[in-house]
């Protein structure tokens, strides 16, 4: 409450495509597996689910993708940016919805045209600290040294910068995890976006199903414990409740919510293919309209004492302490 206040913000989650040229070994619709109907929703779409998310007062959207590099896919998504922009501009929101994007990495002139199109804040979650813990869990051609690049030229640019990482990884140590702490005070990070690692069954790591599943209460105290330390650490960040810590604990994310964190994001992506997302297994909310979402998540919000942040972009206190004046 000291560092980010008692206002918890909404930031309305649209899963627009999950075509996916990565091979992350944990992900459920990493490029290998074969089971997934693919799909990438149109613009209209997309600028639907924004209008939705203005019209009740979110405040800021996400669009998350799998991850592509063509030039096909940069000029959607600019354009998909420079619409929502446009069409949700009002008396709440003068600027338009904030725009998160989270669809990997990039070239810099990729990312500076998503910047100059009207995104202002990126996620690009680095999953684990631990060069040799990524490499174990990534494909070779996926490497460590490139998401940092990827994350410092998101800096540069003049993104708010977030990321993130799995906590119960096959072989991560409490050390591990408190030098991702550490990594993001480094990193000099704006927000964070973190949670418990569940096993998709579609994939090389689900060997590890019967451990982490004997792990599920010691993998969610430890994902609590990081979302509290992190914010005594980082202090006036913004730490998202995500949507794993529910799939591990029917009141996870209020859970989220009591250990520090102050951003949920709400599930928009249309019915229609949200069954096509599933970067882990039991994954809550595939079956609410976003309506039914969003009532479930304030009566969460709300159980807990705290109270919504409506029509605002919700930046963290710490991006707005470095803007030059």
């Amino acid at each position: 409450m000291e560092n980010c206040g008692d206002e918890v913000f909404f930031r309305g989650l649209v899963e627009f495509s999950n075509v996916c040229t990565s091979d992350c070994f944990y992900c459920g619709i990493r490029k290998s597996n074969a089971k997934p109907n693919r799909y990438t929703l149109t613009k209209d779409e997309i600028v639907e689910c924004a209008k939705f998310c203005a019209d009740e007062g979110f405040g800021s959207i996400v669009l998350q993708s799998g991850e592509r590099q063509d030039a096909a896919f940069a000029e959607f998504v600019e354009d998909v940016v420079r619409a929502i922009k446009s069409e949700t501009m009002s008396a709440a929101l003068p600027q338009g919805l904030g725009i998160t994007l989270c669809v990997g990495e990039q070239k810099r002139a990729t990312y500076e045209r998503f910047f100059a199109a009207g995104a202002h804040r990126y996620l690009l979650r680095i999953e684990t600290s631990s060069p040799g813990l990524f490499s174990r869990i990534h494909p070779p051609k996926q490497t460590f040294e490139t998401r940092i690049k990827c994350l410092e030229t998101l800096k540069s640019i003049g993104f708010q910068v977030g990321t993130g990482v799995m906590i119960g990884l096959p072989g991560q140590t409490i050390s591990d995890l408190a030098d991702d702490i550490l990594f993001f005070k480094n990193l000099d990070v704006d927000m964070i976006g973190m949670g418990p690692y569940i096993v998709h069954s579609d994939t090389p790591m689900q060997c590890h199903e019967k451990e982490t599943t004997a792990r599920k209460d010691e993998i969610l105290q430890l994902s609590l414990m990081m979302i509290a330390v992190t914010r005594i650490v980082l202090g006036n960040v913004n730490i998202a409740a995500t949507t794993a810590l529910q799939a591990m604990d029917p009141t996870g994310r209020e859970k989220g919510l009591l250990h520090g964190a102050n951003v949920i994001m709400p599930q928009v992506t249309p019915l229609g293919v949200r069954r096509d997302y599933l970067l882990y297994e039991g994954k809550p909310c595939i079956d609410e309209s976003a309506l039914q979402c969003k009532g479930c998540l304030e009566n969460r919000v709300t159980s807990i004492g705290r109270r919504l942040g409506k029509n605002a972009w919700g930046d963290s206190r710490h991006a707005i302490e470095k803007k030059p004046f």
